[in-house]
């Protein structure tokens, strides 16, 4: 494996992640929102990750030198049941006085948004560590 290719790893790591932190920031945002913009109570989203082929494969056929990245293979909705808060004065109360709000857990995301962004970190530090050691490697001969 080439020290070059741990760029395009972290770089697709960091794409990923990028898009999970958008994810659960549409997550808190809408946490407390009775509808969404269809009318219909917003539901939580959650993103599936998934290995990508080779990068240093030719026609899906691998090479030795082949490496794997992450891409967002899907956002899905979350098909946890929704919220129903009583409160009989709001006006998308059904007749029975509840409220269907989100069924976005909050600690939940907040737990996501921590991960992601560590995560994200850490390729930035993996990425500036394998620009140090190229950087180093160039020197040896001077």
């Amino acid at each position: 494996m080439s020290l070059f290719n741990i760029f395009a790893v972290a770089g697709s790591a960091m794409t990923a992640q990028n898009q999970r932190l958008n994810v659960v920031a549409s997550n808190l945002a809408n946490a407390d929102s009775a509808a969404s913009s269809n009318g219909q109570p917003y539901k939580a989203k959650q993103v599936m990750f998934v290995s990508t082929s080779p990068m240093g494969s030719i026609n899906g056929n691998s090479t030795s030198s082949g490496t794997h990245g992450v891409r967002v293979s899907a956002v899905i909705e979350d098909q946890s049941p929704m919220k129903l808060v009583y409160e009989p004065t709001h006006p998308m109360a059904n007749p029975e006085g509840f409220v269907t709000m989100p069924n976005v857990n909050v600690v939940e995301e907040m737990v996501n948004m921590i991960s992601a962004s560590r995560s994200y970190q850490n390729n930035v530090d993996m990425m500036n560590t394998a620009k140090t050691l190229l950087l180093k490697t160039l020197t040896i001969g001077q």
